[in-house]
């Protein structure tokens, strides 16, 4: 929780490989902490936080039997929307904020996406407070076969693919969720299996060169993305305790975050 100018953040981790990665460095340089949490530790509420980081998972969004905790934490999703309090969904935890929301959720749904893959943002993307920031088209990583395939109503659709196009929204005024991985780089790969991969009909050498030929415009990409969300952060974490919301707390729309 918040306690005195610290800025702190909620990261939900739904299974033991599907960490925050380089997120904790990342907010750290701008000045916030990120608590990450167990899934089944979760809190249903986000009271106290100054945002929410719901983390991936291999299982769908109500998927409840294997993961119990899974009905506290779209309630998380749904109080953080209807409190205002920030929330980044990626990849399962995007899915579960659209669920959560009244959106539909696929599993294995069209053909899986590995490793690197691009992705353009879409025209609702010009004025958003996260994507205004970042190329109309960059690399991300990506490691899933299941899809948002309906987005909840009054859900501003951000950015697509071919092969997903639901690849990034916003539902309310700072919500939002990717479906690909910001906060992996192409180091990742390397823990991946190389076997599942083969019955998917890929080379994971292939998919780790890419990747890393990718990883200098794919880190800027979702370092631009990071630093936006933790200025909404700041600024939510500012009108919780009074601060003013200067250059130092917030960011305030007239220049580029990082």
């Amino acid at each position: 929780m918040t306690s005195g100018t610290e800025v702190r953040v909620l990261a939900v981790r739904n299974a033991a490989r599907s960490g925050a990665g380089r997120l904790p460095s990342w907010f750290a340089d701008e000045g916030i902490t990120l608590v990450e949490v167990d899934g089944a530790r979760a809190p249903d509420r986000p009271d106290g936080w100054a945002a929410v980081l719901l983390l991936g998972g291999g299982f769908l969004p109500d998927d409840d039997a294997r993961a119990p905790w899974l009905p506290a934490q779209r309630a998380l999703a749904r109080r953080a929307v209807a409190d205002g309090v920030p929330l980044l969904g990626i990849c399962l935890g995007a899915q579960v904020l659209a669920l959560a929301a009244g959106g539909t959720v696929r599993g294995a749904h069209g053909e899986p996406e590995r490793g690197s893959c691009t992705v353009a943002l879409r025209a609702g993307a010009a004025t958003d407070p996260l994507f205004r920031w970042l190329p109309r088209r960059f690399p991300v990583i990506q490691n899933h076969r299941d899809q948002i395939t309906r987005l909840p109503s009054g859900a501003v659709h951000l950015a697509a693919n071919e092969a997903c196009p639901v690849q990034a929204f916003r539902l309310g005024r700072c919500a939002w969720g990717v479906q690909f991985h910001p906060e992996a780089d192409a180091d990742r790969l390397l823990r991946w299996d190389e076997a599942a991969l083969a019955g998917e009909g890929l080379d994971l050498a292939g998919l780790r060169e890419r990747a890393l030929a990718a990883e200098p415009a794919s880190a800027g990409a979702a370092r631009a993305l990071v630093a936006a969300f933790a200025a909404v952060a700041r600024e939510h974490a500012g009108s919780r305790t009074g601060v003013a919301a200067g250059p130092e707390n917030a960011w305030n729309g007239a220049r580029p975050p990082g």
